[in-house]
């Protein structure tokens, strides 16, 4: 009875859902989230794919010390009080802007300057994105995870650099790139020794300018690795403002509850106080001030979801 109430919130919730299909058919929706059977170690004290949820968040590029302390304080509390493990995310350089004149960060050595003080300050892990092969070993005294960005996932020496650093691998899903291929990369990191490694959907390039998540992708993606969701890059516009990245911030709430519904492992979120006046991606951020009622709903969604597949 508990189990067919359960069903019965979740298509109260997700209207998509139909009641005919019986509770006990739940356990063949989540065979394909199964198949992945061990955790990744993020760091000491998270891990993923277990019974906690995960929260990769912060502003796109880490534009100053202030607005990285600002936005990971309340990140972390909000993370806290949801029960939520949190890594802070913010980037010393973003390689692949549309424009050379548009910003790219503080670079290398002042970027990782501000994300060591921010580690210090909030006592939270890092995550940081790489984009060749000799920054990884530099990075990687700093932070806790190193992102492979989703146009460089298939780059072999900059996956392997990354693998030989020890530290967690999150490696982004190409926008060109099948769920099935990302096996080979998730390969390339293990034949290095480092068991440390997940995925990250971002959405598949349909058409100029635009963006689509096949939800399909989640199940097949986590027959490989725990799967992370990227809400705020699945809505943008890549090159969709003329020089520079646009995005459909209004779409990114359907996207994050089909997600969690789909039981993913963690999430990444880019929020900002001020999206407008960010230096990068402001069009496809969550504004900070948003994020509280914007975590609350994913997390209700996420529980709901693995306790669906607990009774399962």
């Amino acid at each position: 009875m508990r189990q067919r109430a359960l069903f019965v919130k979740l298509c109260v919730l997700v209207p998509s859902w139909h009641l005919p299909l019986a509770p006990p058919r739940l356990k063949i929706l989540w065979e394909k989230m199964e198949k992945f059977k061990d955790k990744v170690q993020v760091t000491d004290k998270i891990v993923l794919g277990g019974d906690r949820m995960i929260m990769f968040a912060g502003p796109c590029a880490a534009e100053s010390y202030d607005i990285c302390m600002e936005t990971g304080s309340k990140v972390k509390v909000l993370c806290e009080a949801l029960r939520i493990d949190y890594v802070f995310k913010s980037s010393f350089d973003k390689a692949n802007r549309t424009s050379s004149g548009s910003y790219r960060g503080p670079s290398l050595e002042s970027g990782l300057e501000i994300l060591s003080r921010v580690k210090k300050d909030l006592n939270v892990p890092i995550v940081t994105d790489v984009h060749e092969s000799y920054q990884c070993e530099e990075v990687a005294t700093v932070v806790d995870v190193l992102q492979i960005p989703a146009f460089l996932c298939r780059q072999t020496d900059l996956l392997k650099a990354a693998a030989r650093t020890g530290k967690a691998v999150k490696v982004k899903k190409g926008q060109f790139m099948s769920p099935e291929d990302m096996k080979y990369a998730v390969d390339k990191v293990r034949g290095e020794g480092n068991d440390k490694v997940f995925l990250t959907e971002r959405g598949a390039s349909f058409g100029y300018h635009n963006l689509v998540v096949d939800i399909r992708s989640l199940p097949i993606m986590r027959q490989y690795s725990p799967v992370v969701f990227d809400v705020t890059h699945s809505i943008q516009q890549p090159g969709g403002m003329g020089g520079s990245s646009g995005g459909q911030r209004e779409f990114a709430p359907f996207l994050a509850r089909a997600a969690a519904a789909a039981g993913v492992d963690g999430f990444f979120i880019e929020t900002h106080p001020n999206p407008k006046k960010a230096l990068s991606d402001g069009p496809n951020m969550i504004p900070l001030d948003e994020m509280g009622e914007f975590l609350g709903m994913i997390y209700r969604f996420w529980s709901l979801s693995a306790s669906l597949k607990q009774k399962a």
